[in-house]
């Protein structure tokens, strides 16, 4: 779970009918606009522990779109092997010391306002993890991608706790199934297929 540092934000209510529409025109638009700046690669840093339902939703993500092909397109933290606040730092160590010139799109769940449970949030800027565990780490993501899976302000820890599994696991569904056709689109689109090209495998 994460403290917000985010310059521009969409929210997409999961129970609608157009969330996979809206979810997908916004994240297209950002992966697209922001991949021409001279990146080589695109890595999602999905964060998040299998050890609390609410806090779950990063790994859930990452499981789903480990299967990923694409050349230069990269998964960090599933569920066998999460990224949360104990690691996240040497994890990002190691993409910049794995990829060249990486975008990465950072994934994590938040706790928010009652009206506000149920939103995906989608936007440009990074995400700041660790403060539901009360650490100060470096921001993570160029862009972030969020699941409001339950509203905050006091005992925050057990509230992630006694998430209930429905609203994440949906989350992860729009989300997951979101990025694939996203990716897919762009590997489709002459100006960016150098960098989406589909590996053999």
């Amino acid at each position: 779970m994460f403290l917000k540092t985010v310059e521009a934000q969409n929210y997409i209510n999961v129970d609608s009918n157009a969330a996979f529409k809206n979810f997908t025109d916004v994240l297209h638009s950002l992966i697209h606009e922001n991949i021409k700046k001279d990146y080589s690669s695109i890595v999602f840093v999905c964060i998040g522990t299998d050890r609390s339902t609410g806090d779950s939703l990063g790994p859930l993500i990452g499981y789903k779109i480990s299967s990923l092909c694409h050349e230069n397109v990269y998964i960090c933290g599933t569920l066998e092997n999460p990224v949360h606040a104990k690691n996240i730092d040497q994890v990002m160590s190691g993409i910049e010391q794995k990829h060249e010139r990486p975008f990465i799109v950072a994934i994590d769940a938040c706790l928010g306002r009652m009206d506000h449970v149920g939103y995906v949030t989608v936007g440009q800027g990074p995400i700041k993890p660790g403060s539901g565990v009360n650490k100060d780490l470096a921001p993570v993501g160029h862009i972030h991608i969020t699941g409001i899976v339950n509203f905050g302000g006091f005992m925050d820890f057990l509230v992630l706790q006694n998430t209930r599994l429905s609203i994440v696991m949906k989350m992860a569904d729009l989300i997951s199934t979101g990025i694939r056709y996203v990716l897919w689109k762009m590997k489709n689109d002459p100006s960016v297929t150098s960098i989406l090209c589909r590996a053999d495998a």
